[in-house]
């Protein structure tokens, strides 16, 4: 575990927001898109990738899988971004240009992933 300390940063900060999914689940159930089936086990599910790829980052034999499992959930999570610009419930009284600016923050989030990845 010999990381440098901005991805171990990274590593923390996915699991803790893994760990919100089951503290505070209400939130997330409130912004997930009408479309998707089964709410409350995507809530589950996704807090759980979440723990589960911030831990993988922590280890070199797993880090270039936890880094393009990042970058794929935040391309879906991109759904749920999306979906509370378009409804007030949604939106969980978040003003609206902070929602937009959420927007490019996944394409953001998405390439620090990529940076750490060691590609062949």
């Amino acid at each position: 575990m010999d990381n440098p300390w901005h991805l171990n940063l990274m590593a923390v900060i996915y699991i803790f927001a893994g760990i919100m999914h089951f503290i505070k689940p209400k939130m997330y159930l409130r912004i997930m898109p009408r479309y998707l089936p089964y709410h409350k086990q995507l809530v589950i599910l996704s807090g759980l990738a979440e723990i589960i790829l911030g831990i993988g980052l922590f280890f070199k034999e797993t880090k270039n899988l936890a880094c393009a499992g990042i970058i794929a959930m935040l391309a879906v999570f991109l759904l749920v971004h999306v979906y509370m610009l378009s409804s007030k419930k949604a939106s969980a009284g978040i003003p609206k240009w902070i929602l937009l600016l959420r927007l490019p923050l996944q394409f953001v989030l998405m390439y620090w992933a990529f940076s750490y990845m060691t590609l062949l």
